[in-house]
């Protein structure tokens, strides 16, 4: 299976043959991103780094488009969800609120958390599991209710 950095680069590559600037802008965005963090850490980034990445992007286009929004600045809403549509192709399919509930309970169960004081066992047990495919804002808000 190709990994996430390659398909970036081989659709970099379809779109500057197709000629389309919107897209080939977007994914120059990501690969630069991409660039900066090898360069910054000095590391090679792998798939796991990359979802990190990608999220990253995707939770500061949804933050953009908000602002934008309450600016009525309807052009740079448009570019910002093309880009964030972009960018959620290559992270994984998120998870429903039902799953997301699931997991927190195993999380809870398996590291014996009882109390407030153990909601960072849960969270370092379910970032890696949960990483893209859920917004961990949320996840902290759950793991708080039911732990309390």
């Amino acid at each position: 299976m190709m990994s996430i950095k390659d398909r970036i680069s081989n659709d970099l590559k379809d779109a500057m043959r197709a000629r389309d600037k919107m897209k080939l802008d977007a994914l120059r965005l990501i690969t630069a991103a991409v660039k900066q963090v090898e360069v910054d850490e000095r590391i090679t980034v792998d798939d796991e780094r990359m979802l990190v990445i990608l999220d990253k992007m995707a939770k500061q286009r949804k933050e953009s488009i908000a602002q934008f929004n309450t600016a009525g600045r309807h052009d740079l809403v448009a570019q910002e969800q093309f880009e964030l549509d972009l960018i959620s192709q290559y992270l994984p399919e998120p998870l429903s609120e039902d799953e997301v509930n699931q997991l927190i309970s195993q999380a809870i169960v398996e590291v014996n958390a009882e109390k407030m004081s153990d909601m960072g066992k849960v969270m370092a047990h379910l970032k890696p599991q949960l990483q893209g495919r859920a917004d961990m804002s949320k996840v902290s808000a759950l793991i708080k209710t039911k732990l309390s």
